[in-house]
Order: structure tokens, then C-alpha cells, then sequence
């Protein structure tokens, strides 16, 4: 689309800078957004670095301040639902109010016909609507996160990178010279290093008893936050044998170990689905479940209940985990995700009627 204006979402990182990069050469009038966020874990030198490469592809840029509503609406939600006993996924809440939502408002104001990012994802049109479907590259795939995507954003909405593997796309940027830097591995709103005074900072760091599933005390934990089920390492109990977090007890301030087999879990409780096309497939509804990002998709059927449903995995899945994501495929199409509320042991013919 010869001509078309779009607004890049530039971090600075290798994926989205070869996205701006790549709508620039099929003939877009591209134009890079940068989010202020605020937090130290964006890089001293992130803008600046955007800056730069905006400087090399020859476009403008326009930075929008957004940390009040990232503070809001992902910051302070990631941290009520770790007082809650959950682990939260920030890049879902993100994605969903700040990138697709508040970002792209801002850049439709500007006169852009197209919003673009980075993301390992692709769009498709047949029909009458937009369907989303898995990267091309699946090892780098990042669907699982943009399951919420509705076709009311959908509509303005491009993925280039999603047609490429991370191999190519680099090969790109090295091949254009393309200032781009290292992604963090840290939590988009605070570094490793910064962990501890943000826990602090949030009330976060509450101490309390580590138990077994008997009731019996095995140590002291430094805050529920820091800990998420399936978790093995950094429990600082001592043990004959390997323990895992199983339960977390925000009501007791307590942390639940048990053995392995305790974690895994066939019957999931789900709140919030978002359909992609607007509304659930017909009935019955058999699809493909992932519920974690890196988890392996498995066979399920679903029993919706409202804006919830009652999910029956095929295979038992290991870690099932109250506010993280499970997110519903056919074939390479996201049809839509939800948030976990439970999940139990055991197979679907054991639930009572």
C-alpha cells in the first residue's frame, strides 16, 4: 500500500527497528512512536538510542509519555494481583491497554493509517474479518501475547517481522547496519538489580512461613511475590528430596511445597476470554490450549460459563498457574485466551456433574 502512513512502535531493539525498516521499503510513509515510560529498566539511554536510529532510517519520531497510565494500569495491576497470590503476565496487560491501546490511539491521532511493532506475529484477512495467526518463525512465535487483539484493532494493525525467522531479521539489521541494541531480560518495569527496592517500594516484601502440604513449617519466605508455581530453585529449604512450590496462601502469607506430581492439573477455571473475531466459535468448542508462553499446546474443550469457561485439558499440564494466560489456537489461528482463576488434578471425567 504505496503510500499509506503508519507509526512504528520503536524500543529500540532488533525486531521493530527491521519492521520500520521493512515498511519503509515496501513504500509505507513510516514514521517511529517511542513510549516514556519512566523506569529504570527501559535503558538510561533508551530514547536517545531511538533517536539515533530514527536519525538512520530517516524518519521522524514522535515520543509519548505514558507512564502515568503504564503505572496504572500494568504496574500497579502486576503488583495487586502478586499481593493476591498471582502471577501476573505484564507483557498481556501491556499489550492490551498500553501498546494496542493507548499507544495506538496516539498514533491514529497523528494522522497514521497503520500501527506496526515488532511482534513475531502475522494478520490475514478473508472473510469478513482479520484472523491472527502464529509467526511464521514458531520458536519465536509471541501470539500467546496478543490473543485480546480484537478486530477492532486488528483492522489497523501490521506485523512484518511475523514473516520472518529471528535469524533473517537480524541478518537484516546486521546487513543494513541498523543501530539496534540487546533486549533486556528483565521485567519491562524494573531490572534484576532493582528488584529488591521495588518489592519494598510496593509493600511487596512481607516475610512468612514456608510449608509442606502437612501444614509443617520448612523455612521463611521474603514476600509471596517472589515466588510462582512450579517454582524449584531460590526456596532456601533444605530437602532429601526436590520440592516445588505448589500452592501459594495469600490469605496465611504462606508459601506451599510439594513434590512434583503435585503440579500438574488437567481441569482449569478461566475468567476473561476475548475472542479475536468478536465472539466464541459454534459449540462444542475443541481447540488447541496453551497456558503458559513456553508451554506446549495441548487438545481441550471448553464449557463457557458467562465471560469465563471451564477448560478440560487432554494432558495433564505442569504448573498451571492463577494469573497467568491460557490462550485457545485452531491450527496456526489464535482464536482468543482468558485468564487462570484455578486449576485442579485429576482428568475431566472425573469432575462432578
Amino acid at each position: 500500500m504505496t503510500g499509506a502512513k503508519v507509526a512504528v512502535a520503536l524500543s529500540g531493539g532488533v525486531d521493530s527497528s527491521v519492521a520500520a525498516l521493512l515498511l519503509k521499503e515496501a513504500g509505507y510513509e513510516v514514521t517511529g512512536i517511542h513510549m516514556r515510560l519512566g523506569h529504570s529498566a527501559e535503558g538510561e539511554h533508551g530514547e536517545s538510542h531511538v533517536d539515533v536510529l530514527c536519525h538512520t532510517l530517516g524518519i521522524p519520531l514522535y515520543t509519548v509519555d505514558l507512564k502515568k497510565e503504564f503505572d496504572r494500569c500494568v504496574v500497579d495491576e502486576s503488583c495487586r494481583e502478586y499481593r493476591r497470590g498471582r502471577t501476573p503476565n505484564p507483557c498481556v496487560i501491556c499489550n492490551q491497554r498500553i501498546k494496542f491501546g493507548s499507544l495506538l490511539r496516539k498514533a491514529l491521532s497523528l494522522g497514521a493509517d497503520y500501527f506496526a511493532t515488532g511482534h513475531y506475529a502475522r494478520i490475514d484477512h478473508w472473510g469478513d474479518r482479520y484472523h491472527l495467526l502464529k509467526a511464521v518463525d514458531t520458536s519465536k512465535d509471541q501470539s500467546y501475547f496478543l490473543y485480546a487483539l480484537g478486530q477492532e484493532i486488528l483492522r489497523y494493525v501490521l506485523f512484518p517481522s511475523g514473516a520472518y525467522s529471528r535469524d533473517e531479521v537480524q541478518g537484516i539489521a546486521g546487513r543494513m547496519g541498523l543501530p539496534v541494541r540487546r533486549s533486556s531480560q528483565d521485567i519491562c518495569f524494573v531490572s534484576r538489580k532493582n528488584y529488591p527496592a521495588f518489592m519494598a517500594q510496593h509493600s511487596l516484601y512481607v516475610p512468612g512461613d514456608i510449608t509442606d502440604t502437612q501444614g509443617k513449617t520448612l523455612g521463611e519466605h521474603h514476600g509471596i511475590a517472589r515466588y510462582t508455581i512450579g517454582q524449584r530453585r531460590g526456596l532456601g529449604v533444605a530437602s532429601g528430596r526436590p520440592l516445588y512450590v505448589t500452592r501459594i496462601e495469600p490469605e496465611h502469607n504462606r508459601i506451599v511445597l510439594g513434590n512434583e506430581e503435585d503440579l500438574y492439573s488437567q481441569r482449569v477455571a478461566v475468567s476473561g476470554i476475548r475472542w479475536v473475531a468478536g465472539k466464541p466459535p459454534s459449540t462444542p468448542i475443541n481447540v488447541a490450549a496453551r497456558t503458559r508462553y513456553r508451554s506446549r499446546e495441548t487438545e481441550a474443550t471448553l464449557c463457557l460459563k458467562g465471560q469465563g469457561a471451564d477448560v478440560c485439558l487432554a494432558e495433564p499440564q505442569r504448573a498451571v498457574t492463577p494469573g497467568q494466560a491460557i490462550v485457545f489456537y485452531d491450527g496456526d489461528e489464535v482464536l482468543g485466551g482468558g485468564t487462570i482463576e484455578s486449576s485442579e488434578p485429576g482428568s475431566c471425567s472425573d469432575r462432578k456433574a
